[in-house]
């Protein structure tokens, strides 16, 4: 199980994109399960390693081009195993939780605008506004 400090910061939607990314010479080609802000959760049977970073390619269908990415693995799923927060009744499936690596400023903003748009999409702007509206103290 993730420590507390693994734990996402940022509301994640329910959105499935494609997702490319090479390991060893190969290519892999699998989905995420749902995106935020700072990562995505990559559904894939055969997960890279904690703390592997690489490349990868979104596919957005709002976007003529891949947003490429880079990012690191900060937790894994395996099958059958469940974590605390996922699923109705603690299924889940098999993958990695990514966190987002951004080379600048620019970047991070970018990325985050069109996390926003698909969030937005996906959600509708009600629930969306509801789940980044900030946290009471």
């Amino acid at each position: 199980m993730p420590q507390s400090s693994d734990r996402r910061q940022q509301h994640r939607a329910p959105i499935e994109l494609r997702v490319e990314y090479q390991r060893l010479n190969r290519f892999f080609y699998d989905y995420t399960k749902n995106i935020s802000m700072g990562g995505t959760f990559i559904k894939t049977d055969k997960p890279l390693d904690i703390g592997t970073e690489f490349l990868f390619k979104l596919m957005i269908p709002t976007l003529s081009e891949p947003l490429v990415l880079r990012g690191d693995v900060r937790w894994i799923l395996h099958e059958g195993e469940t974590r605390e927060g996922e699923g109705p009744d603690g299924a889940n499936e098999p993958g990695m939780g990514i966190r987002f690596i951004y080379e600048d400023e620019d970047q991070r903003l970018a990325v985050e605008r069109v996390v926003e748009d698909l969030m937005v999409k996906n959600l509708g702007p009600r629930i969306f506004a509801t789940l980044n509206r900030p946290k009471k103290k």
